[in-house]
């Protein structure tokens, strides 16, 4: 059998749910078997994502290793997937952390392990599949699958005081985005169908077709709405506090690494792409909240006594630059803006990791019960200064690389939104250091941390691989920046063609003064960024 033509998206997608078949047969009270079928599972599929990895070009800008079977050929619905450069390494962050979650969570959950596990295993596959879903009713039962694992892992296995509370509220802000959402997509299977004879939910084929201008605002704000809240930008955060603070470590782990960045692809994969004339309109508005998030995150986890709150914070700081690198519309700043969703990823998960660690050991997270942790746990110290470092942006370190393309992608086209956003660079070495020297400088003056243990071997293991890639990506970035160029360049062309062809058959619109300066900053330096009539 040829391995090149062998259905590897379709083998990453399906596995989990073949872990969660063999987990119903095995008894209950078994929880180390449970645990290590579960893990073996999530091996079995970053393998197998490792394959796709292999088998991708990185010089084709299009979709590739697509998958193709009809689903409901009357309704123009598809079994469709596919991979660009864009969502490789988003899957591949997706399956890395698969196995790290099953170890971390080895000793932390003692309770319904079964039912645990198999909401973890019902999860990776609904994430996977919105990264590689390319038609839209099938993104959009993949989007509403990975709601009810994680609403379960909230509510069942979070802080029982708030546990309730944060997940009804996770639950509520989504489904109204996603509902949003579904007319929108509907609307557009309608309008496109009747304009075109052809009614199809195929994501590429939607691609070509011109959604009329005043239809696009309205578009492009029901996907946006759904988007935003996933992401979260301010003001649609306020579930992510309490969702992060009542989950179980591996729920905020999953939820911080990969949940949130759904909502950042969905805006570069399906609501620019779509609606080119609002999100190019929109430019002004999404910059400026973006930036007020960077600002208002930091500010905010600068006075948080809880750690996992601070962190939690920090992530809405992290994810507005994220945003306001994507809506530079330059290939440097969508470039970072992909880079910093991997970053964000890696660093804050790790974070949230280090943070459900050394709750396992106080069964506290007030940073006022913590200070001189360094002297009795030196390894957990190493480890927890890297993150941190890498979470600020340490020359070196991941987040540094992603944050300096985003502000130099964005200072091309937009210096003063780059200038604002930079100041949470130094913010979030305030609030991040702050912290960290609170809690782990000092003398250890709590009499219930003299005898904290150090990490164990499991940890290590869990910890060890995010460091390789926060220093590997910090050190030589190219190895994840040159794969994407190519579909973030042609990402950028289709939203500068396909907003051309529309104003060409609309003499209504007019340029407006943004998308002037884009367009004179586009000739003046060459430089490839989205353009509203062609040279």
């Amino acid at each position: 059998m040829d391995l090149a033509s062998f259905p590897w998206l379709s083998f990453i997608v399906l596995v989990p749910l073949a872990g969660v078949a063999v987990l119903l047969f095995v008894d209950r009270r078994a929880h180390d078997m449970l645990r290590w079928i579960a893990l073996d599972f999530m091996l079995l599929c970053f393998l197998g994502s490792l394959f796709v990895y292999y088998y991708f070009n990185p010089n084709n800008a299009g979709m590739q290793l697509q998958e193709y079977r009809e689903w409901v050929p009357s309704w123009g619905i598809a079994y469709k997937l596919g991979i660009d450069g864009i969502s490789l390494f988003l899957v591949l962050l997706t399956t890395f952390l698969g196995p790290i979650v099953i170890l971390a969570s080895w000793k932390d959950i003692k309770v319904r392990v079964k039912e645990f596990l198999i909401s973890l295993l019902v999860l990776q596959t609904g994430m996977i599949g919105v990264f590689v879903s390319l038609d839209l009713f099938l993104f959009y039962v993949f989007w509403e699958i990975m709601l009810i694992p994680m609403y379960l892992l909230i509510g069942i296995w979070g802080n029982p005081a708030r546990r309730l509370y944060a997940a009804i509220k996770f639950v509520l802000y989504t489904v109204v985005g996603s509902l949003l959402m579904l007319v929108a997509i509907l609307v557009l299977y309608f309008m496109a169908g009747k304009s075109t004879g052809v009614y199809t939910f195929d994501l590429l084929k939607l691609y070509d077709f011109a959604v009329p201008v005043r239809a696009q605002f309205w578009m492009f704000l029901a996907f946006f709405l759904a988007f935003a809240i996933k992401v979260p930008m301010f003001p649609f955060h306020t579930w992510l506090p309490d969702a992060h603070t009542e989950a179980p470590t591996v729920g905020s782990v999953v939820l911080a690494a990969v949940m949130l960045k759904m909502g950042t692809y969905g805006f570069i994969r399906f609501a620019i792409p779509l609606f080119p004339n609002a999100a190019i309109d929109a430019i002004w508005w999404i910059s400026v909240l973006a930036v007020i998030g960077i600002i208002y995150g930091a500010w905010v986890a600068m006075v948080q006594d809880d750690v996992k709150r601070l962190v939690a914070f920090s992530s809405v700081s992290h994810l507005g630059f994220v945003m306001l690198g994507m809506f530079a519309f330059t290939t440097i700043g969508v470039q970072g803006s992909i880079l910093q969703m991997i970053n964000h990823g890696l660093s804050t998960g790790a974070l949230f990791l280090i943070v459900g660690m050394i709750y396992e050991r106080r069964h506290t997270r007030l940073i006022a019960e913590f200070g001189g942790i360094s002297k009795v746990m030196p390894l957990f110290a190493v480890f927890f200064m890297i993150f941190t470092l890498s979470s600020i942006g340490l020359p070196g370190l991941n987040g540094f690389v992603g944050e300096f393309l985003i502000l130099l992608g964005t200072f091309e086209v937009h210096p003063w939104y780059a200038v604002l956003g930079a100041s949470g660079v130094i913010f979030a070495a305030v609030y991040m250091l702050w912290m960290f020297q609170r809690v782990m400088f000092g003398e250890v003056t709590n009499p219930k941390n003299f005898n904290l243990s150090d990490l164990s071997a499991r940890e290590v293991v869990v910890l060890a691989p995010i460091v390789i890639f926060v220093v590997w990506i910090g050190v030589y970035p190219n190895t994840f920046l040159k794969p994407m160029e190519p579909s973030v360049n042609k990402f950028i062309e289709h939203v500068q063609k396909k907003r051309t062809a529309i104003i060409e058959t609309d003499k209504k619109i007019k340029l407006s003064g943004s998308d002037l300066t884009i367009a004179l900053t586009a000739q003046r330096d060459g430089r490839s960024c989205v353009k509203p009539y062609a040279q």
